[in-house]
């Protein structure tokens, strides 16, 4: 039987994730637009809601919270949640959670991908034979860089950049890593050296970026970390934009001072710095470190399991701040939604 609880979810999802929210909760509405809501809509819809499953482009700071009368969950579909205001929630006894594991092993694919795509000019390529202008095999067409054997640069070695790290074994590449603490399985499976930032910046061929977005590490990439990078490294980015200066990386970009950049998250996403679309050495992807369908189930699967522990009165598996149980209230009893399919 569905328990008396109010979820919205700020964004369409799958039916079988609908469906399994519907048989565990007796109220559920979704957003049905595929857009992210504007600030009075995610206001006006959490107003009398007991738990909010959001996505990384909804920004829930001390306002929203602070209007979301009846709030005590926010189930965040993403490994961070730089787009909450976690230090508010927690003054309100709002649970926050996250959505970690499940997207490690698509967005450390990814990454490589795109490491790869940007060293071998595969995108420049393929714009090459469908333009038409491809003649035949020449001894200096579309000459990439080599991987296998270099230095990749790994920043932040969580999760996400310690898998990504351990792909680059069937490389043989020598690998340096920066992370506030060792890495043992780094250093003990791929012989890793842990260095500081300026040190990888400038050894690395490879720069791999996997770091959250705090006040330390914006603009952590900046223009004079930059310049510390070889003119023949290529920079990846799948953690968040404004982690990398962006309008610096275009200089560099423009004026060859690296050999190019392969970019999942952009600093004022969805907008580009101006001039980045029009280079060359530069491999843009629309933010799918995750986007896999398998990948997407787990996540909302695992948002929705993470509302009903905190709604029992469980702690919930991934929870960001602990220390707002002891201000939780009692939960609120609600009615059924028609957003819940019949039978």
């Amino acid at each position: 039987m569905a328990e008396a609880c109010r979820i919205y979810v700020t964004r369409p999802i799958s039916d079988a994730a609908r469906v399994r929210l519907c048989d565990a909760c007796s109220d559920i509405k979704i957003n049905p637009e595929r857009r992210t809501l504007t600030r009075d809509e995610l206001i006006r819809s959490l107003r009398h809601r007991d738990a909010v499953i959001a996505f990384l482009t909804d920004k829930i700071d001390a306002e929203v919270i602070e209007r979301a009368e009846t709030l005590r969950v926010i189930a965040n579909c993403a490994v961070g949640f730089d787009n909450i205001d976690v230090r508010a929630a927690t003054a309100r006894g709002i649970v926050v959670t996250n959505t970690p594991d499940v997207l490690t092993d698509a967005t450390a694919d990814l990454a490589w991908m795109l490491l790869m795509a940007i060293a071998r000019r595969i995108v420049e390529a393929d714009r090459f034979v469908r333009s038409g202008q491809f003649r035949g095999w020449e001894p200096d067409l579309m000459l990439g860089a080599d991987v296998s054997g270099k230095t990749l640069g790994v920043i932040g070695a969580g999760r996400v950049g310690s898998a990504f790290a351990k792909r680059s074994m069937g490389f043989g590449m020598r690998v340096v890593y920066v992370n506030p603490e060792p890495s043992e399985s780094l250093e003990r499976d791929l012989d890793a050296r842990r260095v500081d930032l300026e040190t990888a910046l400038g050894e690395a061929d490879f720069v791999s970026l996997h770091v959250p977005l705090t006040a330390e590490t914006r603009h952590l990439i900046s223009r004079d970390r930059i310049a510390l990078m070889k003119p023949t490294a290529y920079l990846v980015n799948t953690s968040r934009g404004p982690v990398v200066d962006e309008a610096a990386l275009v200089d560099a970009l423009r004026a060859r001072r690296i050999a190019g950049a392969a970019l999942d998250v952009f600093e004022l996403e969805p907008d580009l710095a101006a001039g980045l679309a029009d280079l060359d050495n530069v491999v843009l992807a629309p933010h799918i470190g995750s986007a896999t369908t398998g990948t997407r189930t787990r996540m909302i699967m695992l948002a929705a399991d993470n509302v009903f522990a905190a709604m029992r009165g469980e702690v919930p598996h991934n929870i960001v701040n602990p220390e707002a149980l002891l201000k939780r209230d009692e939960p609120t009893a609600a009615t059924r939604s028609d957003a819940c399919p019949p039978g």
